[in-house]
């Protein structure tokens, strides 16, 4: 080691791993190492891009200006995938950890600050907004793949369950208490005048379709994953509890 090298700080050291997490390039044991301050980095990136989601949204409420919005999903978010897929046996997987992956991958939501339709034509701002939408989308979703099979050492056939099931019933969801509306109101006419989102506003209803088609055989498959991994596990010799 080159003793003349200079020390990195401390916030250099989390900058570097959080643009490595993006990167796919974090180690195995990086992400073990992973603690508060990389939480702390993590949260002020989710409040950035969530305050930057709405600066320019003449209809957005008090506490999505503040981003508190924000917070609170990767919260939910981050509990959802944590209890969900503890049932696959994941290696190393805390609550911890899982909260502190998901709010890492904060940074690539900032595209969407960018006020594209302030200096592009409508199909422009539109196109920008969906690219935005499908790469900010696919990125995390490699993340949290490459994160499942990384850190929580599952198969890769178990882990594209445990990616796309989550999704899937988010979606299902979201769908279940707002898409009436929306296929009531696109197949009546009765839309608001074209805007910005129209694009990425047609990707989420892709999605929705493409979720209730593939959750029952999704849920299917995590079912049987879950009975295979338990009953394994099971057979495998105690290894000791890692310190708290």
């Amino acid at each position: 080691m080159n003793e003349g090298a200079p020390t990195p700080t401390p916030s250099l050291t989390v900058l570097r791993a959080g643009a490595r997490l993006l990167s796919f390039r974090l180690s195995r044991d990086e992400l073990l190492a992973l603690d508060r301050r990389h939480l702390a980095f993590g949260f002020v990136m989710t409040w950035l891009a969530g305050a930057g989601r709405y600066w320019d949204h003449p209809d957005a409420e008090l506490l999505q200006y503040l981003g508190v919005g924000s917070l609170v999903y990767v919260l939910l978010l981050a509990s959802f995938l944590w209890l969900l897929i503890w049932p696959l046996r994941p290696e190393d997987w805390r609550f911890s950890r899982v909260l502190t992956f998901v709010t890492l991958t904060a940074p690539p939501a900032l595209l969407y600050a960018i006020p594209v339709e302030r200096f592009m034509s409508l199909p422009a701002a539109q196109k920008a907004n969906f690219w935005f939408l499908a790469v900010v989308a696919l990125w995390r979703v490699a993340l949290l793949l490459w994160f499942l099979i990384r850190l929580g050492r599952l198969p890769a056939y178990i882990a594209v369950v445990a990616t796309f099931l989550p999704l899937a019933l988010i979606v299902i969801a979201l769908a279940t208490l707002n898409l009436e509306h929306a296929v009531f109101e696109f197949m009546s006419g009765m839309r608001q005048p074209g805007t910005a989102n129209d694009g990425a506003y047609a990707v989420v209803m892709l999605l929705a379709f493409l979720a209730f088609a593939a959750g029952p055989l999704l849920i299917l498959i995590y079912m049987f994953a879950v009975v295979g991994r338990w009953s394994r596990k099971s057979r495998e010799p105690t290894k000791p509890r890692e310190p708290t």
